[in-house]
């Protein structure tokens, strides 16, 4: 790829094509699976609090020997650890958990009408202090950053957002860009959905690419972020390996795809309940 990495709003550099670590729960699993995407290229890994498996990635970094500066870690604050005191308490446990000092990227992984203010003005603290490098937010939408830019000092520089080519977020990508901040795909295959897509099959024909390569390629010329995960080797090398282009008339194609279909939650009844409200997928 010609360009491996993002300049954040902040000056900060954040690396294009990312490796989520979801449903990757035992210790062997992480470590086989962050050697591969090592080893691969990958220097941006994905974690949360509500994955249950900060330590095992902390403990994988460890037992690799890869050095905390070739590295880049994202970790995202749960929704029963927000609100100001919750929140600034449970990164010391984070950081505890992944064995280094700082995160590179702290996100609000969902937000929550009821600490809605108190979890971000805990998440400039934490930069202002030095345990983070960059503050964002995950599952924002136009809606909750235009209410968050009411009474935040600075604005997150990452909106992590589910979207693929049955839900391209069109408008919510433009606003992000426009404000200067980077969107980045979670769930950037659609949780599968999107690879028997006849359509996407032709078009990853003709490159000679798989459809995942194809769709992962489509984000990352429209300037969005992504972070793929697999548990398979194979896929996981793959998914790294994005070294051609779409044309624009392809990408457009691509786009038309659209269905508005969501996998995961929607963003705004979790923020008017507090809590997601079904099986947790992402």
């Amino acid at each position: 790829m010609a360009e491996t990495t993002i300049k954040l709003a902040d000056g900060n550099e954040m690396p294009l094509v990312g490796f989520g670590t979801y449903l990757i729960n035992t210790q062997e699993l992480m470590d086989t699976s962050i050697k591969t995407a090592f080893d691969a290229g990958y220097r941006l890994f994905d974690t949360a609090q509500l994955y249950r498996n900060e330590d095992f990635l902390g403990q994988t970094l460890v037992n690799l020997q890869i050095p905390r500066d070739q590295i880049f870690i994202t970790s995202k604050i749960a929704e029963i650890s927000q609100g100001y005191e919750n929140t600034i308490k449970s990164i010391d446990g984070s950081l505890e958990r992944l064995k280094t000092n700082y995160l590179d990227l702290l996100l609000v992984h969902w937000p929550v009408q009821e600490y809605f203010f108190d979890t971000w003005r805990a998440l400039e603290k934490l930069k202002a202090d030095g345990k983070v490098k960059s503050i964002g937010v995950s599952n924002f939408s136009v809606a909750h950053l235009e209410l968050l830019k009411t009474q935040a000092k600075e604005m997150p520089v990452v909106n992590q957002v589910e979207r693929h080519p049955y839900l391209n977020q069109r408008a919510l990508v433009a606003f992000d860009k426009a404000q200067n901040i980077v969107t980045q795909a979670w769930s950037p295959l659609g949780r599968g959905v999107t690879l028997d897509n006849e359509m996407l099959k032709k078009m990853a024909d003709h490159h000679r690419v798989s459809v995942a390569q194809l769709i992962l390629k489509w984000h990352l010329q429209n300037g969005v972020a992504v972070i793929p995960k697999s548990k398979t080797p194979s896929r996981i090398i793959e998914n790294h390996q994005l070294d051609f282009e779409l044309s624009e008339d392809e990408s457009g194609m691509i786009d038309l795809l659209n269905r508005n279909q969501r996998t995961g939650d929607d963003p705004e009844i979790v923020y008017e309940t507090g809590k997601q409200y079904k099986v947790y997928k992402e």
